[in-house]
């Protein structure tokens, strides 16, 4: 059974003639009386009472009919929605995006975006590196946008711009002063976000690193979810933290003192997807509208 011959049955039990039939769909009379007849035999039943003059549908064709019908818009739905897909910048992007960033990096491209691609949404899941992993490689999620190199060798990563640390003092700190902070500096007093973030283990990585005595190390009393709890920790004069660029103004409005490192210390910032995403344009539309904010500094 072909939808081609559904179509011809349709078209003769709307228009109740053969010939007005064929004309509507731009066949011959003869070709579209073969195919019905041909539809008839596979069935095993007569769809069409005919004489010279009329077509009456037979009680049989007139059940198969609403099922013909339904099968022939299916078939329509199933063709619209592939010319839609082939337009890869239309429709939604599931992309995944840590804590430490969402809040900060996806005001600042929905406007762009949606002003350069009207027809491509961003669908938002916040969630920490492993989930969003797990996510992506499960097809949950189309892109993630990261802050930790990708081991997985599953998964391909363009790099964006590397963002910078910044020590975040209470107002009132010893440190305040300075022009430039050492990371060594803030350890007896660093205050970092809970397990499971990769903010949490950079820092903690920034402050090993630079280290100047061996007992220096991030306070383990204090963790919190956010950069928000942190920010309003560091504020209320619980301790020190350091704090990813893109969060300077939202911290800086409750008052936290942002210093630069006196060593460098960043972040680099990257989409992953899988290799065999079917719409790497809309990608691609996302890493240019990032790259073309300027955000920090481009990787290159």
């Amino acid at each position: 059974m072909k939808l081609q011959e559904l179509t011809y049955f349709v078209a003769v039990a709307e228009h109740r003639h053969f010939g007005r039939a064929a004309q509507a769909c731009n066949v011959s009379q003869p070709t579209l009386s073969g195919q019905l007849l041909k539809l008839e035999q596979q069935l095993g039943v007569t769809l069409f009472e005919r004489n010279n003059r009329r077509v009456w549908i037979t009680p049989v064709g007139e059940q198969i009919l609403g099922h013909a019908r339904r099968a022939l818009e299916e078939a329509g739905l199933v063709e619209s929605l592939a010319e839609t897909s082939r337009d890869q910048l239309v429709g939604p992007l599931k992309l995944g995006v840590i804590p430490t960033l969402a809040p900060y990096l996806i005001p600042l491209i929905l406007g762009p975006l949606r002003a350069a691609y009207p027809g491509l949404t961003i669908e938002l899941w916040e969630d920490i590196t492993v989930s969003l992993l797990e996510r992506l490689r499960s097809q949950r999620l189309d892109a993630a946008l990261l802050a930790t190199e990708i081991p997985e060798v599953d998964l391909t990563t363009v790099n964006l711009f590397d963002e910078p640390f910044l020590a975040a003092l209470p107002a009132g700190h010893r440190l305040a002063s300075r022009k430039k902070i050492h990371v060594a500096d803030l350890a007896g007093d660093l205050l970092v976000l809970a397990d499971g973030h990769c903010l949490a283990g950079q820092a903690r990585e920034a402050c090993g690193r630079s280290r100047r005595s061996s007992d220096a190390h991030p306070q383990r009393a204090l963790q919190a979810a956010s950069i928000e709890t942190l920010a309003n920790l560091v504020a209320a004069g619980y301790g020190t933290t350091l704090a990813p660029q893109l969060a300077a103004s939202s911290m800086e409005r409750r008052g936290v003192v942002l210093r630069p490192l006196a060593a460098k210390a960043s972040r680099t910032i990257r989409l992953a997807s899988r290799p065999t995403f079917p719409r790497p344009r809309a990608l691609q539309a996302l890493v240019r509208i990032i790259m073309a904010q300027r955000l920090i500094k481009t990787t290159g």
